[in-house]
C-alpha cells in the first residue's frame, strides 16, 4: 500500500514537473530513425522500378504487362507503408513544431503509398483485349501517379527548424 502511494506521488510529481516521454525525441535520434526507415524504401522503389523495366521489356502481351505493372505498384505501395510506419514510429522530434514536422513526414509517405495504391487499382481494373486502349490507359494511370506522387513530396528546405535540418545533415544514416 505504501509503495502504491509512493508510486502515485512520483507519477503526480513527474507530471507536474513535465518529465517523462512527452518531451519528444532528440533531433539526431529522430533523424536517424527517419532516415533508417527511408533508405530501404528508396532502395525498394529503385529495385522494383528496375525489375519492372526488365519485365516490361520482355512482356509479350497486355495481360503480361498488366501483371508486371500491378506487381510493381503493389510492391511500391507496401514499401511505402512500411516506411510510413517506420517514420511514424520515430515519434516526435524535440524541436519547435516537432509534432507538425513528424505529421508532415508521415502524411507524405501516406500520400505516396496511396498514389501507388490508386495506380495499382486503376491498372488492375483495365481490360487487356484492346492493346492500344490498354497501353493508353496505363500511360494515363502513370500520369496520375506522377502527379499524386509529386504532391506527396516534402520540400527538403522545409523539413523543420534549423536544428532538425542540422541533425539530418550530421547523421550518417541520412547521407
Amino acid at each position: 500500500m505504501r509503495a502504491a502511494r509512493l508510486l502515485a506521488a512520483v507519477v503526480l510529481l513527474c507530471a507536474a514537473a513535465g518529465c517523462g516521454g512527452g518531451d519528444g525525441v532528440e533531433p539526431k535520434a529522430w533523424a536517424k530513425t527517419v532516415c533508417s526507415a527511408l533508405s530501404p524504401w528508396r532502395a525498394a522503389i529503385s529495385d522494383l522500378t528496375e525489375k519492372a523495366n526488365q519485365q516490361l521489356s520482355s512482356a509479350k502481351t497486355p495481360a503480361q504487362t498488366k501483371t508486371n505493372i500491378v506487381e510493381l505498384l503493389s510492391g511500391a505501395e507496401s514499401a511505402s507503408e512500411k516506411a510510413r510506419a517506420g517514420v511514424d514510429g520515430a515519434g516526435v522530434p524535440r524541436v519547435e513544431d516537432g509534432k507538425k514536422v513528424a505529421e508532415q513526414f508521415t502524411a507524405s509517405l501516406s500520400k505516396a503509398r496511396d498514389a501507388y495504391g490508386n495506380a495499382k487499382r486503376t491498372v488492375s481494373g483495365l481490360p487487356t483485349a484492346d492493346a492500344k486502349k490498354f497501353y493508353a490507359a496505363v500511360g494515363s494511370a502513370f500520369g496520375t501517379l506522377k502527379e499524386e506522387y509529386e504532391r506527396s513530396a516534402i520540400d527538403p528546405a522545409h523539413t523543420g527548424p534549423a536544428d532538425l535540418q542540422k541533425a539530418f545533415d550530421e547523421v550518417p544514416e541520412c547521407r
